[in-house]
């Protein structure tokens, strides 16, 4: 096999060999050693981000045809890696005061981010399945980091028993599907699914994997592992659940929707339907009851979900590009609340109840006004970026003649709006109460000056932004 056949993959085959460099560097030399792997960590996405951005984005299929590469795929890794980044920065601080500071927690960032990486670039069942495992057991053990506290271990064990269940689906799916096809590559199966009648065992398969991705997603019915595993895992580790594994998993389900399956995509729109509207409903209902913060971030997040479906119900190229443009704004949106969250510290202590806030505008002026642009940005308050995205998939809606679907979620937009407006009320009306530490390090003060400032400048100058996000869904549909 030649090199050059390798480039589409040189990211993660870089990021892989970096991660078992590292670990046989943390395991020699011990806790001793955390700093320097971090660092060396968050080099190694950077470098990554390079080697992703500079590839040629035409379409290449490699290794046997289970990894390819083109526009859409590079465009959802170098999100990827930008969020992994991210969230290493934030952690610092918290890990090092929560006496959580350890070589492997970096370590298990990375290889989650390597297994995302691979889920996207999959162009076979076997490659999706291996690269999801990766992503899932480090994800496991990220949400059990806090060994010595009783909601953390219960969140990663939550997480582990309905994440079994979801792979098992996964699992079972495929079998179905190779036994009705015969194949596991893409290509061949795109041809099999837009034959006149397709196998019923790969219609059942498929079914079976729409669900275990809609867990992955935590889309409603599929979202009860979400409150309890956001509320029990370190925060740093909540804020990379809630940007990096949603990202790959709304991904490559929109890549097997329009790929392998899109044979089907006219019986799976229903589907993808009722888990958009079940999920904005949820998430615009049920975090109004909450007092965790966490929690509250945990409903919101699946309330964001179903935004983002809205543009797969459209369909076609407009919606596809929607939805990236969606998840693209929703990216920095989330990780810079939990950098707000990540702020919020008494006597060495993390708060994490809602009404602690209270009286943060008149001790941390600076801290409420940031949270203010992100809690009007998820609201959809124009001219922020949050507008946009919700403008762009209900436009798309629209235009498929799904203007119910778009009405409903401009009201649901606006019950949601309740818990993000109760925060600003808080912060800047309630009594004040003990006053606050200062932002733990310059990471995190930087991730809150890069996150606000792309909220307020893409209102300025959206193009860039619609630009590549048309480049990535013309790649996918074509």
């Amino acid at each position: 096999m030649e090199m050059t056949s390798l480039y589409p993959v040189a990211s993660e085959i870089f990021l892989a060999c970096a991660g078992m460099l590292l670990l046989l560097w943390g395991a020699t030399a011990g806790e001793k050693s955390t700093g320097a792997i971090t660092v060396a960590t968050g080099i190694a996405f950077i470098i990554a981000i390079f080697m992703a951005g500079h590839y040629e984005t035409a379409k290449a299929v490699v290794m046997g045809g289970h990894v390819g590469s083109n526009a859409y795929v590079l465009f959802i890794k170098v999100l990827l890696l930008l969020s992994a980044l991210a969230s290493l920065v934030l952690s610092q601080h918290f890990l090092k005061s929560s006496k959580l500071s350890r070589p492997e927690y970096p370590v298990l960032v990375l290889f989650a981010t390597l297994g995302m990486m691979l889920m996207v670039s999959a162009e076979s069942l076997l490659g999706l399945y291996m690269g999801l495992e990766l992503q899932s057991l480090t994800l496991y053990v990220l949400a059990a980091f806090r060994r010595d506290n009783a909601k953390s271990s219960e969140s990663g064990l939550k997480y582990f028993v309905l994440g079994a269940l979801a792979s098992g689906l996964l699992l079972y799916g495929i079998s179905l599907i190779y036994g009705g096809s015969g194949t596991i590559l893409f290509g061949m199966l795109h041809e099999v699914v837009t034959a006149d009648k397709p196998p019923v065992e790969l219609v059942l398969g498929f079914v079976f994997i729409l669900a275990a991705m809609a867990f992955k997603i935590s889309a409603v019915p599929f979202h009860m592992w979400t409150p309890d595993v956001y509320e029990g895992a370190p925060t740093p580790v909540t804020a990379f659940f809630a940007a990096a594994p949603k990202l790959a998993g709304i991904a490559l389900l929109i890549k097997l929707l329009y790929g392998p399956f899109h044979g089907l995509l006219a019986q799976s729109t229903p589907i993808i339907l009722v888990l958009s509207v079940a999920s904005m409903t949820l998430g615009a209902f049920a975090a109004i009851a909450q007092s965790n913060i966490k929690r509250m971030m945990a409903y919101s997040s699946i309330g964001h979900v179903g935004f983002a479906l809205v543009g797969l119900v459209a369909g076609g190229q407009e919606g596809v590009q929607a939805t990236l443009l969606y998840l693209l704004i929703y990216l920095p949106m989330t990780l810079g609340a939990f950098g707000i969250i990540l702020s919020l510290r008494r006597d060495g202590v993390y708060l994490e109840q809602i009404s602690d806030l209270a009286g943060l505008s008149k001790t941390r002026p600076a801290l409420a006004a940031i949270m203010t642009v992100f809690m009007f940005s998820m609201m959809g308050i124009p001219p922020l970026a949050g507008f946009f995205s919700k403008f762009y998939v209900f436009l798309a809606v629209v235009e498929a003649r799904y203007v119910w679907l778009a009405v409903l979620g401009v009201c649901l937009s606006v019950v949601g709006a309740y818990y993000y407006l109760r925060i600003i009320k808080i912060m800047y009306f309630d009594k004040q109460m003990e006053g606050f530490q200062r932002v733990p390090g310059w990471g995190v003060a930087s991730l809150l000056g890069v996150t606000v400032l792309f909220i307020l400048t893409l209102a300025v100058k959206p193009d860039w932004a619609l630009s590549i996000t048309h480049d990535a869904a013309k790649a996918l549909i074509g």
